[in-house]
């Protein structure tokens, strides 16, 4: 029996979205829980990553210097620099941290990857403010996320006032969310994948 076109309203593919849609309806929407795994997944590799940055650029900076002075002298020198650099390496690790944590919610959930990604953010932001209340309250030293390079925090000592600190915030607020929703849409993706096997195999198509 030849493949039914494609285009058709009763072809495989028109099947599972209308399966889909009804699973939607009743499952979807966003959940706190998978949302809270997938931050827990992001804000663990965003220390794994950190560290393993911080390691690396140690191990490069004790590499091309020989003496103290000199070490002084190229850190003054190459401040700007290493500055930028820093700030690109923070991005790509918050990118790839809340990728994976919005995946994980995405892939949890199965529905409403967009939706389960700005949840995992939101975990992130509410935390970060939660702390940042709790800090400016009991003492600095509750401020944990402050002390995890590369967590997304608010601080609370004044140094948000200038334009570096402003940056750095906008880097922690603006590229986990991004990850994060594409996390989210891929790790759902995966499902809609699942689906159509099993629509398929129900109308005979698979080998």
């Amino acid at each position: 029996m030849a493949p039914e076109d494609k285009a058709g309203a009763s072809t495989p593919k028109s099947r599972r979205n209308d399966v889909v849609a009804a699973e939607k309806e009743r499952f979807g929407g966003i959940k706190i829980g998978s949302a809270f795994f997938g931050w827990l997944t992001a804000i663990g590799l965003t220390v794994i990553l950190s560290a393993i940055a911080t390691a690396i650029g140690a191990g490069v900076g004790a590499a091309n210097t020989s003496s103290a002075n000199e070490a002084a002298n190229q850190a003054t020198e190459n401040a700007e620099t290493i500055g930028i650099v820093s700030g690109i390496v923070l991005a790509v690790i918050l990118l790839i941290s809340y990728y994976c944590g919005g995946y994980v919610a995405g892939r949890m959930a199965r529905f409403d990857g967009a939706k389960q990604g700005v949840a995992v953010w939101l975990w992130g932001i509410i935390i970060a403010i939660i702390l940042a209340i709790l800090a400016t309250v009991a003492g600095d030293q509750f401020n944990v996320l402050s002390s995890i390079g590369g967590a997304p925090s608010i601080p609370v000592d004044g140094s948000l006032l200038t334009t570096s600190g402003f940056i750095a915030l906008a880097i922690a607020v603006l590229v986990p969310l991004i990850g994060a929703i594409l996390g989210g849409k891929a790790g759902m993706h995966f499902h809609r994948k699942v689906d159509q096997v099993g629509i398929d195999h129900q109308t005979g198509l698979t080998s």
